[in-house]
């Protein structure tokens, strides 16, 4: 016991236990679970919704038509913080000889809800399957659009290594990067040496990086590490990050791992019993 006018240590946790990011899993339609979600409350949206006609998920797709996707985007613009963030993941069907263009369309109309086109990325597959017709070359890509509700306010660049092209032993270099609008070059002095922020366009395995067990449990999910470079790019730790359209749930996987607060919103009861127990394993 400690005597009078003495105080008891203090006992430092040299680890102390990290946060427990909260999770929350529902089951139902986006458009109807999205109105529980308060203004303005979502730092990051992180999502594919069903592409066109090119899946039938379990039947459900007939229920995905433009009012959906235009309705869930016009909602995704309420509940996101005015600097937060969505990555919306999209490709087009081709029908009749001709792709429907609905990706650009549904870029267009996140801009008339009053989002920022902040950028257009690439998700280009490392092992593309052989479709695409007999007269046009093999489908290797879909858009990642990075819509933003205002300037963003988290940006985590991803770096490489700088691929050091010059056999001098000079740490500087003036170079000319891009011209001026009258065609004048601008030169600045950048290094030569350590690391680099990458491009715009991301290569990633088609099936690659998820769960053996889960990874084709879904017939369109993206891989794990497509989510975890966006998730840290455009959040922090804490934040709350948003997928309307789950899915086997790979948002949310990611998001426990990284310690982000977790919404996943899911449609179809088989597939939401696959991403609530890859999620809550």
């Amino acid at each position: 016991m400690a005597s009078a006018g003495t105080t008891s240590p203090t006992i430092k946790m040299k680890n102390p236990l990290p946060k427990i990011p909260k999770i929350e899993l529902i089951q139902g339609e986006c458009l109807e679970k999205m109105r529980d979600t308060p203004d303005g409350s979502v730092d990051l949206t992180v999502t594919s919704p069903p592409y066109d006609n090119l899946r039938t998920y379990n039947g459900n797709s007939d229920l995905w038509g433009d009012h959906v996707w235009r309705a869930a985007i016009q909602d995704l613009y309420r509940v996101t913080k005015d600097d937060g963030v969505v990555v919306w993941v999209v490709g087009d069907a081709t029908i009749k000889g001709s792709e429907t263009g609905t990706s650009f369309k549904q870029a267009l109309w996140a801009k008339d809800c009053g989002f920022n086109l902040h950028d257009t990325m690439i998700y280009l597959k490392d092992n593309p399957p052989p479709v695409g017709g007999s007269n046009r070359y093999y489908q290797a890509f879909e858009y990642m659009f990075i819509f933003s509700k205002g300037k963003p306010r988290t940006f985590n660049p991803i770096h490489r290594a700088r691929r050091n092209k010059y056999n001098d032993k000079r740490t500087e270099r003036v170079k000319a990067f891009t011209r001026n609008k009258n065609g004048d070059f601008i030169k600045k002095r950048v290094s030569l040496t350590g690391e680099v922020k990458i491009n715009n366009v991301w290569k990633y395995v088609v099936g690659g990086g998820n769960s053996v067990e889960y990874g084709t449990a879904h017939p369109a999910g993206f891989p794990d590490k497509l989510a975890h470079d966006h998730i840290t790019s455009w959040s922090n730790e804490g934040d709350t990050v948003l997928d309307p359209f789950m899915g086997s749930g790979t948002t949310g996987v990611v998001c426990k791992k990284l310690n982000r607060n977790f919404i996943g919103i899911e449609l179809d009861p088989e597939y939401f019993k696959i991403a609530e127990k890859r999620i809550m394993n």
